[in-house]
């Protein structure tokens, strides 16, 4: 269930049998020279619609600008600040639980959003008005993905582009494969990042030259179709066992006993 795409009453009834809600997270940033600067919603869009699919879940609107300043030097890289994303979040969330959403899951695809969406259920859950949980599609599929991947690097690499080949081939530059991945860095130890156990680099353009990683020529439609099924497979498997728990059970536990204030 596509909540654009429906009217009130569709979504009363909804509510009234059902409390969990997909929230699809990413980002609009560079992904070098061959991947859309909407990689990363595009992604997530694609995931979490096609749960909501084939569960009946409420799916919303895709947030699409992320946390992405360390893409910035790259044209058309769009970001929020971290405070300000955290708080649309939150924000967009606790709009969520007014209309009886009381689990949600953020289906992002954007590694810069992952610390804030997990602060975001952090302050959702210690109010104890809705359990809300981050779901980064990559890591729910590791073996998989370093299967069928040499170097499936960390961003604009083998995987986001086997995806995207499958969810939007045409917007895929096939051509620039090969200059994507002779531009830019197999992997990033590759560029020693860090010094003595310290990161000593804050943006992407301090280590890849053309903001991407990996090997983009090991990217195909067919792997990326694999790897959505098996993502798409994990994301259901998370939505079910979040919508069997019963809502106390996700509930912060009570303070231990002699609890503050029980002497008054």
């Amino acid at each position: 269930m596509y909540l654009p795409h429906r009217t009130w009453p569709d979504l009363g009834e909804y509510v009234a049998e059902e409390s969990l809600a997909i929230v699809p997270v990413g980002s609009t940033e560079q992904h070098g020279p061959h991947l859309p600067e909407g990689t990363d919603h595009m992604i997530a869009e694609a995931l979490a619609r096609e749960a909501s699919e084939r569960t009946g879940y409420l799916c919303t609107p895709p947030i699409t600008v992320g946390v992405s300043p360390h893409h910035r030097q790259f044209h058309g890289t769009m970001w929020v600040d971290a405070p300000v994303f955290r708080d649309y979040v939150e924000n967009l969330s606790r709009n969520l639980t007014y209309h009886g959403i009381d689990r949600i899951v953020y289906v992002n695809a954007h590694g810069g959003n992952v610390p804030h969406l997990r602060e975001v259920g952090r302050r959702l859950h210690e109010d104890e008005v809705a359990f809300a949980c981050e779901w980064m599609w990559d890591e729910s599929i590791p073996e998989l993905i370093e299967e069928v991947f040499e170097t499936p690097g960390p961003h604009g690499g083998p995987k986001e582009t086997a995806m995207i080949m499958h969810v939007a081939r045409k917007l895929v530059r096939e051509d620039r494969l090969e200059a994507a991945r002779d531009g830019g860095v197999q992997a990033v130890a590759d560029e020693q990042p860090s010094v003595e156990g310290a990161r000593v680099f804050y943006d992407a353009i301090e280590v890849t030259d053309n903001g991407v990683l990996g090997d983009q020529t090991d990217a195909t439609p067919e792997v990326g179709e694999e790897l959505f099924e098996a993502a798409t497979g994990a994301l259901i498997r998370l939505l079910e066992w979040l919508d069997d728990r019963p809502f106390a059970h996700l509930m912060p536990e009570p303070h231990v006993e002699p609890r503050p204030g029980s002497r008054r």
